[in-house]
């Protein structure tokens, strides 16, 4: 199975249709309130901008993904994800990453509606092969309808910001070589281009390979090499997940 496509986005925004699941919605409406990354910590990077550089209007709300609220959130985090994707993920992928690493997620709704999901975020960190703390975000989406007004920038910024408070040395992820709006917002974000996979995901598209050093030398860190089948070669660590 091909790692996430990191620059993914949705078609449409979406609204849950069980009364229930609203009155769920209302009673834990999301606030604008996210926790940023003390400038002054030691852990912060002077590489990369933080998420207050990114203003975003009023009629957005982005805060953490809440374990708590997994029956409600995470069918349409799914959706909204899944429809615009190289390849299909399975539930136990997503809940891989929300579970373990629920704070470097994060999701935007509509201030106008908070159970209407507008935009998410999913990543995680860890060490990669016994060198660098690696971020790695793993889906990125945005309604249509919401597109170009910088949620998918406040949402990877938001992330990035995350993953560094909490001992991140780079972050990397993949998308579509095709997918120019994509490279252009990571690009924007000060993500470099590594590699280039030929025919990485199911459709037999290629993919390139983005990295962001966010501590000076990280590219000088030693890593171990681990053993795998030849056609993982590239992607050892974020194949052999799945297989």
């Amino acid at each position: 199975m091909s790692s996430f496509d990191g620059g993914s986005v949705a078609s449409s925004s979406l609204q849950p249709s069980n009364p229930a699941v609203a009155a769920v919605a209302d009673a834990h409406r999301p606030s604008n309130d996210v926790p940023q990354p003390n400038p002054t910590s030691p852990s912060s990077s002077t590489l990369t901008p933080g998420a207050s550089h990114f203003p975003l209007s009023s009629s957005v709300h982005i805060h953490p993904y809440n374990p708590s609220l997994e029956p409600l959130h995470l069918p349409l985090i799914q959706r909204l994800i899944s429809g615009d994707l190289s390849e299909p993920y399975s539930i136990y992928c997503y809940r891989y990453f929300l579970h373990q690493w629920p704070s470097l997620c994060f999701l935007a709704f509509s201030s106008t509606d908070p159970t209407v999901l507008i935009g998410a975020v999913v990543s995680k960190l860890e060490q990669h092969r016994g060198g660098p703390m690696r971020g790695y975000i793993g889906m990125l989406a945005v309604a249509s309808s919401h597109r170009g007004k910088g949620i998918a920038t406040k949402l990877v910024a938001l992330s990035i910001d995350a993953m560094i408070e909490a001992g991140a040395d780079e972050i990397a992820l993949e998308t579509e070589v095709s997918n120019t709006a994509s490279l252009k917002l990571y690009e924007r974000l000060g993500f470099l281009r590594s590699k280039r996979l030929y025919r990485y995901y199911l459709n037999g598209s290629s993919a390139f390979r983005l990295v962001l050093y966010v501590r000076e030398g990280t590219a000088k860190i030693p890593t171990v090499g681990v053993p795998h089948p030849p056609f993982m070669e590239d992607f050892p660590d974020d194949k052999a997940l799945y297989t």
